[in-house]
């Protein structure tokens, strides 16, 4: 998989991508990765990328010339990426896009900064994706959530083929409760079943925790869900429980 970027301040990118789950990816030969520098496509002295808003108003929009010239570039060679942005205007982010975005061949992502970027440029996405009802500093970082949510989903770079079917959200639930060593700590002891060898009876309890736990703390999250019989019965249970 390819995954590019189009930013202003494109070291941001250094720490994240040279680290950790990233740096494997890059090392095993799944990812490739490039942050381009906007600026390389400006022509005054000044490589300025951004300019006072039409009609007024506080902060600088980024300009659009040198966001087509550096997409027409960059699109020139190899496969034609697939061009997101990252906006408060974008389709809600969530596992769901992760996943299709690990599909895809090539990524390129253009960064905003300052107040955002000029109208027109948005004329070259092929997606526009929000990270929530929230405002950051720039793109980049927005981008660095989603650029790591979808190459974890790359087959090989957790380490195993299967290695993120388990996490949160990838069954449409929250993932059940975690222990490792020591088996009592402070008063805490881990639950009986999970030292107990008896595989069914271990993958029975993780569904029925993240279960519980979804319909505790997220509810909504259970509509969208597929749901077994068995599953069903489960949080009817529940709902008894509680209300008792």
């Amino acid at each position: 998989m390819i995954i590019e970027t189009l930013s202003t301040f494109p070291g941001m990118y250094a720490s994240v991508m040279g680290s950790s789950m990233m740096r494997i990816a890059q090392e095993k030969g799944i990812l490739e990765f490039k942050a381009h520098d906007l600026r390389d496509w400006t022509h005054d002295r000044h490589r300025t990328t951004d300019d006072d808003p039409y009609g007024g108003g506080d902060g600088l929009v980024m300009k659009c010339e040198p966001i087509f010239e550096a997409h027409d570039a960059i699109a020139s060679t190899g496969p034609r990426p697939t061009t997101v942005f990252l906006s408060p205007c974008g389709e809600p982010f969530d596992d769901a896009v992760a996943c299709e975005l690990a599909r895809e061949e090539r990524l390129l992502f253009v960064c905003g900064h300052y107040e955002g970027i000029d109208e027109r440029a948005y004329a070259l996405a092929d997606r526009v994706i929000s990270l929530g009802d929230y405002v950051l500093t720039s793109g980049e970082l927005a981008s660095m959530v989603v650029i790591d949510a979808a190459v974890r989903k790359l087959p090989g770079v957790l380490g195993a083929e299967t290695g993120a079917l388990g996490e949160s959200f990838a069954d449409g639930l929250l993932e059940y409760p975690q222990y490792t060593r020591p088996a009592t700590f402070r008063g805490m002891d881990v639950p009986p079943v999970l030292l107990s060898g008896d595989h069914a009876a271990v993958a029975r309890w993780r569904r029925e925790r993240s279960l519980e736990r979804t319909a505790r703390l997220r509810p909504d999250l259970l509509e969208r869900a597929e749901l077994s019989s068995a599953d069903l019965e489960l949080l009817e249970a529940l709902g008894t429980a509680a209300e008792a």
